[in-house]
């Protein structure tokens, strides 16, 4: 199979045909056709990664400018270049400061402004909690949580500045954070992955509160699992990793299990059925199986970049939907369970004064429950909606 130039790979006629069936909801202002979008600027951290150059594709099929962040230690800059004549190749390492602002800097010089900054950079550890060591604890925690706080940190002095300059109906920024569902449920194998994924949403939510009166607007985005086996990646006619490009360079290839490592079980660890290995055992299971697709997400994701009311957390795909639902079920169901201890009957205790308190809490408690099946559709109805489009409809 002949090599296909990395230029030509990204051009409007090859770029992937968006899902015109797939939208946010109305109450997001997304771009529609009696709301046309504005050309927007992107900076991509982590574009080589899988849902990140399915996104570089997706902004620029609908015209944006792409600065695409390459990893240092990953990618080279050659096969950061050609992609597209309005994408800007780089490279950076998200846990040192200088190469982050480098990045920026270099996307203002080229594009003149940026608009919307996205984090897709991540890495993972699969193994027990016990076996992790401190340089698994290190790793994850400087790439997912440092990494995105230096972004956040280096970038807010330009996006409050711009926030000066801008109307009242306008956005001065926005950030689209890729945490996981990892960052809203435990995991068993991948526990500092987690605890890294709680603390970026935990960052986000406190930031937004501070950055709000600036018109800054940021998003948590949770994809459940991606499919590997579509064909996005830049060279989308590439079978293999000898296939090179016409500048003689090898393509960027997607990792089949992204940005993990799956580090050997000890001993206590190390059986066919042990908790720890739920992680490793679900990745290899799934193998091609994924429902998500990473394609439809990246359109979905896009829309996101240009809404006017962007929501807090955009969860993708069904598999992302049910379990956090299914968790915060649960909580729900325990903070009533353990109520009774914070809020005595104020009719004391004993005779028919605690008979009659218990019937109050009974009632508290039916009422609660009431109320949280009406939030569950309200709030769950939308991105189940959206999960469920994520998955695959159709071949077109």
């Amino acid at each position: 199979m002949a090599a296909s130039s990395p230029s030509s790979v990204l051009s409007p006629s090859r770029v992937t045909v968006a899902h015109p069936h797939l939208h946010l909801p109305s109450s997001t202002d997304p771009p529609s056709e009696s709301n046309p979008p504005t050309q927007k600027v992107w900076i991509v951290f982590g574009a080589t990664g899988h849902i990140g150059r399915s996104l570089v594709k997706a902004a620029l099929s609908h015209g944006d400018n792409v600065a695409a962040v390459g990893r240092t230690l990953e990618n080279t800059m050659p096969q950061m270049q050609g992609w597209h004549e309005q994408c800007l190749g780089l490279l950076c390492d998200v846990r040192v400061r200088s190469t982050v602002k480098t990045a920026m800097e270099s996307c203002i010089t080229r594009f003149g402004r940026i608009d919307i900054i996205v984090n897709c950079t991540g890495y993972g550890v699969i193994g027990a909690c016990e076996d992790q060591d401190t340089s698994d604890l290190r790793s994850q925690f400087d790439t997912n949580f440092l990494g995105t706080l230096n972004i956040i940190q280096l970038s807010l002095p330009y996006f409050r500045h711009q926030s000066a300059k801008r109307r009242e109906s306008e956005n001065a920024g926005r950030y689209l954070i890729f945490s996981s569902t990892s960052g809203a449920l435990g995991v068993p194998g991948l526990g500092p992955y987690c605890a890294t994924k709680y603390a970026v949403e935990g960052l986000i939510e406190s930031m937004l509160y501070e950055v709000d009166t600036f018109g800054i607007k940021a998003t948590l985005v949770e994809p459940g699992h991606m499919r590997l086996d579509e064909p996005t990646g830049l060279d989308d006619k590439a079978t293999d990793d000898n296939v090179a490009s016409a500048a003689g360079h090898t393509m960027v290839k997607l990792q089949r299990y992204g940005h993990f490592f799956v580090k050997k079980p000890s001993a206590p660890y190390d059986t066919p059925t042990a908790p720890a290995g739920h992680a490793g055992r679900v990745v290899q299971w799934l193998a091609d199986r994924q429902p998500t697709s990473a394609v439809k997400s990246a359109e979905l994701v896009w829309q996101l970049g240009h809404c006017k009311y962007p929501p807090l957390r955009l969860l993708l795909g069904s598999f992302a939907i049910e379990s956090v639902r299914d968790r915060l079920r649960s909580i729900i169901e325990e903070i009533e369970d353990w109520k009774h201890l914070h809020f005595p009957s104020p009719e004391g205790e004993g005779g028919k004064g605690k008979g009659k308190g218990e019937d109050d809490d009974m009632k508290m408690e039916g009422d609660a429950e009431g109320e949280l099946d009406g939030e569950d559709d309200g709030m769950y109805g939308a991105e189940a909606e959206v999960g469920a489009e994520v998955k695959e409809e159709d071949d077109g």
